[in-house]
């Protein structure tokens, strides 16, 4: 029940500012998104073992994973914008697979929608027997397993993997 009213109130927060209007109305609104946002996703994010082991730590891991992300969002839509100037750019699209060490469904739910929210690339499929990701990628610069789990993934694998394992 802690770990919901930790969630609520980061999610009001969020809300908060993100709306950052302090009228009566859309506080009144806050309070009801993030309640629904508990009530929808809270097991997703508090079912976890190991987040209730070290909540602090998790926490902590988060905090440093969003800019991480904006980072390499940044790089990425540089990549891609500069691919669509200079049209003569060869770009050489296709699927790769890449492999994962995260087991829970949390995690890889994170790291497909990281890979997606990434311009260039985009999460197709995920085949959690086999610890594999599939990824549309616009211009593939490694074919092999290793190389493309590397250039996509690793990036993101390593600190997800200390917040949700």
């Amino acid at each position: 029940m802690r770990s919901k009213v930790l969630l609520f109130l980061v999610s009001y927060l969020s809300w908060c500012l993100l709306t950052w209007v302090p009228d009566w109305q859309h506080l009144v609104v806050g309070i009801f998104v993030s309640a629904f946002v508990v009530f929808i996703i809270g097991d997703l994010f508090i079912s976890g073992k190991h987040l209730s082991r070290y909540p602090i730590r998790c926490w902590y891991f988060a905090a440093c994973y969003v800019p991480v992300l904006i980072w390499e969002c940044i790089k990425a839509n540089f990549d891609v914008a500069y691919r669509v100037i200079h049209p003569r750019l060869p770009i050489k699209p296709g699927i790769v697979r890449v492999k994962t060490t995260l087991k829970t469904d949390t995690a890889l739910t994170f790291l497909a929608n990281s890979i997606t929210l990434t311009p260039g690339t985009m999460s197709v499929d995920i085949d959690r027997e086999k610890g594999v990701l599939y990824i549309h990628w616009i211009n593939i610069q490694a074919t092999d397993i290793e190389g493309a789990t590397k250039t996509i993934v690793k990036r993101f694998e390593e600190i997800l993997g200390k917040i949700f394992e």
